[in-house]
C-alpha cells in the first residue's frame, strides 16, 4: 500500500502490512544492537536501532520510559551502504522502519507521529507540528508551515520572564468545554546553531552544545532559562499563523476560525510527518483543528520583515 505524499512531506511513507512488518522485522534482528523506550506523553514508543549516534540523541531528546512498559509503537532505525532513504509504516501495529534517515530531526519526528497517530485513534488527544508557550497564564501556540519562523520566534518569546516553554516543535492537545490543554511531548530540544545569532543570549546554550553535520542539536533549554521556564501544560487562548509572504503588505491581523482553518488544511495542518492521510484520518484531524480554533483567538503575522521587528509583532498580538 503506499500513502499518499503530502505536498510538504520531506519524505514519502509507504504503508504496509502486518505480514510485510513481520517480515521485515525478522530479516534484521541480529541488527538491533540497541533498544530504547520512551515516553511520550504516556504513550511507550520503542526504538530498536544499530546507529550509537541516534541511540544517544534519543536519549537526550526523550523522557524514559521503564523498559518493562509494553510498548505502544516502534521505530526501527537502520542504515545500508549506498541506499536511499526509506520510511515504511504498519498503521495497525504502530510500526515504522527507517532506513538511510541521516538527519535525527526526522527520527523524533516519526517518533512522534507513532504516538501521535495511537493517542489520536485511541484517546481523542490530537498532535500539532508547532510551538506551545505560557506567557503570563496565557498559552499561546505558533503553528507554520516550515521555513516561515517558527523555532526562531518560540525562541525569542521564551527570553522574557513570562515565557514558559511547554514545546518548541510538537504538543499534544485534548479538548476540555473550559479550554483546551497543550501538553509538551519531549525532554530537550532539537535547535539550529544559527539560533543564537538571532538571539544572543542563547550563545551560551550553542557554545556548550555538540552540533552535527546538519548544523542540529539537542540541548537543554533550562540552562537558559532555568528549571522553572519548562511547565508541561497550558491553556490554550491564542494561536497564532505564520506566512512569509512578500507580496502582503499586512504585518499582523486578526483572522476568524475558518480562515485559520482554511489555511491550515491548504498547510497540510503545517505538519509534514502525518504517516497516514486517508480520508478518515484527515476528517479527525479537520474536526479537531476546526474545533481548536473555535475556542482560540486566531492571528496571522507575516514574517517579512526582520526577526526583531516580527518578534515586536507577535508581542503585541499576546499582550492585547
Amino acid at each position: 500500500m503506499n500513502n499518499g505524499e503530502g505536498a510538504m512531506s520531506p519524505y514519502n511513507v509507504e504503508l504496509i502490512t502486518p505480514e510485510e512488518k513481520d517480515e521485515i522485522f525478522n530479516q534484521n534482528l541480529h541488527r538491533y544492537l540497541y533498544t530504547k523506550k520512551a515516553n511520550i506523553y504516556g504513550c511507550c514508543i520503542k526504538l530498536l536501532t544499530e546507529l550509537e549516534e541516534i541511540k544517544d540523541r534519543w536519549e537526550e531528546n526523550f523522557y524514559t520510559m521503564d523498559e518493562n512498559i509494553r510498548s505502544h509503537g516502534r521505530l526501527i532505525v537502520l542504515r545500508e551502504k549506498g541506499g536511499e532513504l526509506n520510511v515504511k509504516y504498519d498503521p495497525y501495529t504502530n510500526t515504522a522502519f527507517l532506513t538511510n534517515v541521516n538527519y535525527y530531526g526526522w527520527v523524533k519526528s516519526i517518533a512522534l507521529a507513532v504516538a501521535g497517530d495511537v493517542l489520536e485513534d485511541e484517546h481523542g488527544i490530537y498532535s500539532v507540528h508547532g510551538a506551545a508557550i505560557d506567557f503570563g497564564g496565557t498559552g499561546v501556540c505558533i503553528i507554520a508551515p516550515s521555513g516561515t519562523g517558527k523555532t526562531t520566534h518560540s525562541w525569542g518569546l521564551l527570553r522574557h520572564p513570562e515565557a514558559r516553554l511547554i514545546s518548541d516543535d510538537w504538543f499534544f492537545v485534548r479538548l476540555f468545554d473550559r479550554g483546551h490543554l497543550a501538553f509538551g511531548s519531549e525532554k530537550n530540544c532539537y535547535i539550529e546553531a544559527d539560533i543564537g545569532k538571532i538571539w544572543g543570549e542563547y550563545l551560551p546554550l550553542v557554545e556548550r552544545s555538540h552540533f552535527d553535520e546538519k548544523g542540529r542539536a539537542v540541548v537543554n533549554v533550562r540552562w537558559i532559562v532555568g528549571s522553572g521556564g519548562v511547565i508541561p501544560m497550558t491553556t490554550i487562548r491564542k494561536i497564532i499563523l505564520l506566512k512569509r509572504d512578500s507580496t502582503d503588505e499586512r504585518r499582523v491581523y486578526r483572522i476568524s476560525p475558518e480562515e485559520g482553518l482554511e489555511y491550515l488544511l491548504a498547510n497540510d495542518f503545517c505538519n509534514p510527518h502525518q504517516l497516514v492521510r486517508d480520508a478518515r484520518k484527515m476528517a479527525l484531524r479537520k474536526n479537531f483543528f476546526k474545533r481548536l480554533l473555535e475556542k482560540s483567538e486566531v492571528f496571522m503575522v507575516n514574517t517579512v520583515p526582520p526577526p526583531a521587528e516580527t518578534h515586536e509583532n507577535i508581542l503585541r498580538v499576546i499582550k492585547t
